[in-house]
């Protein structure tokens, strides 16, 4: 347990999986029989255990398993995607949005930087420069003193990985916490937070099909910890909204339509 938080009710956590690598690979089924989907899963559950309430869905469940009901329901949501990043409807991706704008948490990993979701919230093309050739990826913790660093390693070793190295064309992060550095001297901010709306983003990159990464304890222990800080502390789901509110009256605002209709 990472003491970041006590809950009395489970976090319920949603990991999104794009579950294609594993149907036509075999050398990533080897990896992740199950889906890595499922590995990810067991690393959360492995490391909050009665904390957190987890279960998967994957691209091909009917409206990729991200219905509004099942959004709703969600606290943080885990994104994994990769090769089929255009298959993902518009449709879910604004529900999705407008989620994390209402408090929902989201955590996205390795290459769902270039998921349609994690690009719309971030409004630039989060493009970056990658090699996989089984580079050694070291993670530094630039700021200790944060709850999602808490636990790991300075630094913790990846043997074998795929690289992401700099630009990475994405806004400047509300905090670095990570930084890898590679074999080829490369390195990558690998581990950042957002604000967006009332919801909570962490982008970490550690983790690729090819490797098995996500068996590796330090990355659970990073996507755990990730999972805990991501929950709202709000007590309730609901946007931002524009409002007006009379001189001297400050808690009854009133709905607006428009400069017009008003």
């Amino acid at each position: 347990m990472s003491g970041i938080t006590n809950t009395e009710t489970p976090i319920n956590v949603v990991v999104w999986g794009e579950n294609r690598h594993e149907q036509v690979e075999q050398s990533v089924r080897d990896i992740y029989p199950n889906g890595m989907h499922t590995t990810i899963k067991e690393g959360i559950e492995e490391n909050l255990g009665s904390d957190v309430q987890v279960t998967t869905v994957t691209l091909d469940d009917p409206e990729h398993g991200l219905t509004e009901e099942v959004l709703a329901a969600t606290d943080v949501l885990v994104w994994w995607g990769h090769a089929a990043h255009d298959e993902v409807s518009d449709e879910v991706v604004e529900r999705v949005h407008k989620h994390v704008l209402a408090g929902m948490g989201l955590l996205v990993l390795h290459s769902g930087h270039w998921s349609k979701i994690f690009g719309k919230l971030m409004g630039t093309s989060c493009t970056l420069r990658w090699r996989s050739e089984q580079d050694r990826e070291l993670v530094w913790t630039v700021d200790p003193t944060h709850p999602i660093a808490q636990g790991i390693p300075h630094p913790f070793i990846i043997p074998a990985q795929e690289m992401y190295g700099e630009y990475f064309d994405v806004p400047a992060p509300d905090e670095l916490i990570f930084l890898s550095t590679f074999t080829g001297g490369e390195v990558f901010r690998s581990g950042m937070t957002y604000r967006r709306g009332f919801g909570k983003i962490f982008f970490f990159s550690p983790g690729d099909q090819d490797y098995p990464v996500y068996h590796q304890k330090e990355v659970r222990k990073v996507i755990a910890n990730g999972v805990q800080w991501a929950k709202t502390l709000r007590p309730e789901r609901a946007a931002p909204v524009l409002l007006r509110y009379e001189t001297e009256d400050f808690y009854n605002g009133h709905g607006y339509q428009g400069a017009i209709s008003n």
